[in-house]
């Protein structure tokens, strides 16, 4: 079966949100280098994405290479380039169609991504906030990878809040990046 492999950004204080990085640029520049040349190491360790329709939504509209906009600076073409080139499912009740090398999920969640998880290949990559949550209620989340980033946001929208039962998880790898971030692996103990 494929493994359903997750990975977030999160500050020290438990905050998720893309936007919780530190106003120095010289500081913020170092940890964005060091997110996505660990972001790229991550998702290809997968040869598919899963994400729910915000962060499909965002991801599209940051890094599909054919409608890009704008120029983003070239350190982060390794992370564009493999992210855009990935297989996507996309998990979502109000889209009616998506595109960017993807297919929409529809129906019960649990049986979506189970079925999914038994066509061959190797493992499926997700990240965001909601879908996860849901994933770790159903017990489908194969390994969590936590990069916490060495700020106090004081603010914004916590790891999974509102899970109703513990996920006990094993530490599988520990990982310091340059910016000082902490890319923290672990299973679930089943």
């Amino acid at each position: 079966m494929r493994p359903l492999l997750y990975s977030i950004n999160v500050t020290l204080d438990g905050c998720v949100h893309h936007n919780a990085i530190p106003a120095d640029p010289a500081l913020q520049e170092e940890m964005l280098r060091a997110t996505h040349r660990h972001a790229t190491e991550s998702i290809g360790r997968a040869d598919a994405l899963l994400f729910g329709r915000v962060t499909y939504q965002m991801m599209e509209g940051a890094w599909r290479l054919d409608t890009r906009t704008s120029t983003p600076p070239d350190w982060t073409e390794p992370f564009a380039r493999t992210i855009d080139a990935m297989k996507k499912y996309v998990v979502s009740s109000t889209l009616d169609r998506v595109e960017w090398n993807s297919e929409l999920v529809r129906g019960d969640l649990g049986e979506a991504v189970t079925k999914l998880k038994q066509q061959p290949g190797g493992p499926i990559f997700t990240g965001g906030v909601k879908l996860p949550l849901a994933l770790a209620e159903l017990g489908l989340i194969d390994e969590y990878e936590f990069v916490m980033q060495p700020i106090l946001a004081g603010h914004g929208p916590t790891l999974f809040s509102g899970l109703s039962k513990y996920v006990e998880l094993k530490l599988l790898d520990r990982k310091e990046l340059s910016s000082g971030a902490v890319a923290l692996r672990y299973e679930p103990r089943r």
